[in-house]
């Protein structure tokens, strides 16, 4: 090798043990370097993008919300009920058997003479034969059966008042019958694109794209709970919960023919031209 081919390693290493090893690291130190740059390039460039990469993520994952579509299916009416058809007869009235003669009996108590009162004497004993001992004298029938072979009259515990539960919310995967807007969803952007007012700051700052807009088409087709799920800013989120609010009454969704709540996505879009 001549002095013009060696490098400074060489120059370094010259007349000494080359294998030991510092020479071998000193040779790959510029390649090792150079690799660990571009790898170290690379991550910050991947760092960067993530977020940018997470929102066309997101921005593709609701277009493809925006295609479904549900199948209406429409389900037979239950039978109905016929009116002339008397109700069944009430069980018939069972009365209790009669009670046998009772008897007053009082077991004596011991008491002082002053504090002794005048009262009826307590009945003997072969007057309590074929009698039943009860708290006061009452005639009954010699065939009938002790009272306390009768079952007592039990009395309906009072109902309290259910409280009603709040009607569920469903999402549109849960309805047989989905929402819909007056004449369907072509007159449903008709009706965006006629009434939006593009913001004025939105348009200084060239601010476009789509604000997702959430509501509740209840049962008489209202329109509730307005909120925005993901806007762009600019004055567009206000006009798009403006727009949604004033929409007309919806046909509402029905389940089994009876109209529930649904909960809807929209999205609304702004869009500059030229």
């Amino acid at each position: 090798m001549s002095d013009k081919d060696k490098n400074i390693d060489d120059l370094i290493f010259e007349h000494r043990n080359k294998s030991y090893g510092a020479y071998l690291l000193r040779s790959v130190y510029s390649k090792n370097m150079s690799k660990g740059m571009i790898a170290g390039l690379l991550t910050f460039l991947l760092m960067i993008a993530t977020p940018f990469i997470y929102a066309k993520y997101q921005e593709w994952k609701l277009s493809q919300l925006e295609d479904l579509s549900l199948t209406e299916v429409t389900l037979a009416e239950p039978p109905s009920i016929d009116p002339k058809k008397p109700p069944p007869p009430p069980p018939p009235k069972i009365d209790p058997p009669p009670i046998k003669d009772q008897i007053k009996f009082v077991p004596p108590v011991v008491k002082k003479d002053e504090e002794v009162v005048d009262e009826e004497p307590p009945a003997k004993v072969e007057d309590l034969k074929d009698k039943e001992v009860a708290q006061e004298t009452k005639d009954g029938d010699k065939d009938g059966v002790d009272l306390s072979l009768v079952e007592p009259e039990v009395k309906e515990p009072v109902r309290e008042a259910v409280k009603e539960e709040p009607e569920e919310t469903l999402n549109m995967a849960s309805v047989q019958q989905k929402p819909m807007f007056p004449d369907g969803d072509a007159a449903l952007f008709k009706y965006l694109s006629e009434n939006i007012k593009y913001p004025a700051i939105a348009k200084e700052n060239g601010i476009m794209g789509k604000v997702i807009v959430s509501f509740v088409v209840a049962k008489t087709g209202n329109i509730e709970n307005v909120e925005v799920i993901r806007g762009i800013g600019g004055g567009c989120d206000q006009e798009a919960v403006r727009v949604v609010k004033g929409m007309p009454n919806w046909s509402p969704g029905k389940n089994n023919g009876k109209p529930v709540k649904v909960k809807y996505t929209l999205p609304v879009s702004f869009k500059l031209e030229g």
